[in-house]
């Protein structure tokens, strides 16, 4: 499968030099829904392990991630997994990574974890050249918020990294950002079972719950201090996670709207980057108005809400945040509106612009699928900026729409490529487009939950 939430774990080391190590090691998920996420579990440790596939190479969201490492000075390990396997090699892609990412690779360590080839050396390798975490446990405490996640029995757990300063049962602690105050009842780390733990120290990462039941008010990135004693200021990086693409969930039997309700806001007490608020359609009865991170995200949230829920859900065509400046008219002034839902597009007449998002996206293709791919560009209104060849794949780098992006580009690129090509992009900001909504008539009567910006 696929990690969609980050994961910890504590393990003691005994190294090969006689002496035991701690070490704290997460994964975090690579796709790009998740850039955030990702970012700040990167900024909560000293060094980082990339993985590369010895089969495949190095793939979009391999590199994203690992310019995100550089940029906080880590120690990177590189390890080249999958090595048994008849299609690994390790040589080809050993020169890719320096080529590609500019790290020196003669050094990588050659594993599999399926067969437990080179395990110890990877253990090694990261007591060897990653350094120990550094930290004053007579400072003012200040933590960084990692993750959270909604416990039936404890409320929200929090996964922290303790910079400076000492956390401890009992304590008063205060989220910088979201202004809250708590009281710690429990102290811990993940072995991977719960355990607890008298405190936790500069370097360490473990968990922590004060009696918190929303999980809104645990966001990510945030810093955590004393009430007492508290840091000068919150660690940098934190930013707001905005939800970029946003579509209808409709119940397909009317009777299920209430069952419906009552499985989202479930959900939602173990996300807190999805958000939801209730909508009407002539067509389709009562629904909801989701926000999202992203397609996979979507995806994702659309899948349990089926599987764990047992709900039949119609969902409208993606879209994305819109926004349009009105013109001066008799009864109001001028001002600025975002457009969430294309059933609300205002009265054509009183449009001065329209932005859309837009988006730099990097192609990573073998050279056979270049020129179908170059095409579905082109035709999804792509402006491309660069091209280049790496070791017999193409790179290229296209400016996108976002709208165009996020109804079946991902699927369109993956069946002409073979599931060969991989994509990851990042937002460039809005700009204005020669966008009208197109609405959709059934019976002659207009079905708003089908209309959609064009």
């Amino acid at each position: 499968g696929i990690t969609i939430k980050a994961q910890t774990v504590r393990l003691d080391y005994v190294a090969k030099n006689g002496e035991t190590y701690e070490l704290n090691l997460m994964d975090t998920p690579g796709h790009v829904d998740f850039a955030y996420e990702v970012s700040r579990s990167l900024a909560a440790c000293e060094g980082a392990l990339l993985v590369v596939d010895a089969a495949q190479g190095v793939e979009a969201q391999t590199l994203a991630n690992v310019y995100q490492s550089i940029e906080h000075d880590h120690e990177i390990v590189p390890v080249l997994n999958k090595i048994d396997l008849p299609a690994a090699e390790p040589e080809k892609v050993r020169a890719e990574i320096e080529e590609v990412i500019g790290l020196d690779a003669s050094e990588a360590v050659l594993a599999s974890a399926k067969s437990g080839i080179g395990i110890d050396e990877v253990l090694e390798a990261i007591v060897a050249k990653i350094p120990p975490p550094k930290g004053d446990r007579d400072a003012p405490l200040e933590a960084m918020l990692v993750d959270s996640w909604y416990d039936p029995y404890l409320g929200v757990v929090i996964l922290v990294r303790v910079v400076n300063g000492v956390i401890k049962k009992g304590q008063n602690i205060k989220f910088m950002i979201g202004g809250t105050e708590h009281l710690i009842d429990r102290v811990g780390c993940m072995r991977p079972k719960i355990e607890a733990l008298p405190e936790l120290g500069p370097g360490e990462i473990g968990f922590i719950t004060a009696q918190i039941k929303d999980i809104s008010q645990t966001r990510v990135g945030d810093t955590i201090t004393t009430v007492k004693n508290p840091a000068k200021a919150p660690l940098p990086g934190f930013k707001e996670v905005q939800p970029v693409v946003f579509c209808g969930l409709f119940p397909v039997d009317a009777n299920d709207f209430e069952k419906l309700r009552d499985s989202i806001s479930k959900l939602r007490l173990n996300d807190a980057s999805f958000s939801f608020e209730m909508e009407t359609s002539a067509a389709l009865g009562f629904g909801f108005r989701c926000g999202f991170l992203g397609l996979l995200h979507l995806e994702i949230i659309q899948e349990r809400l089926t599987r764990e829920y047992d709900l039949d859900l119609i969902t409208t065509a993606p879209s994305v945040v819109s926004r349009i400046q009105l013109r001066k008219s008799k009864t109001e002034d001028a001002r600025e509106i975002m457009l969430h839902n294309p059933a609300d597009y205002p009265d054509p007449s009183r449009i001065e612009q329209i932005d859309e998002p837009w988006i730099k996206a990097v192609i990573y293709t073998p050279d056979e699928y270049l020129g179908s791919i170059l095409k579905l560009c082109q035709d999804r209104r792509g402006i491309q900026t660069d091209l280049t060849y790496v070791g017999g794949r193409a790179q290229v780098t296209y400016e996108l729409p976002l709208n165009e992006v996020v109804f079946d580009f991902y699927d369109r690129l993956k069946s002409i490529s073979r599931g060969y090509a991989s994509f990851d992009y990042e937002q460039t900001g809005l700009r204005e487009g020669d966008l009208v909504k197109m609405s959709i008539l059934v019976n002659n009567e207009p079905v708003d939950a089908l209309s959609m910006i064009v």
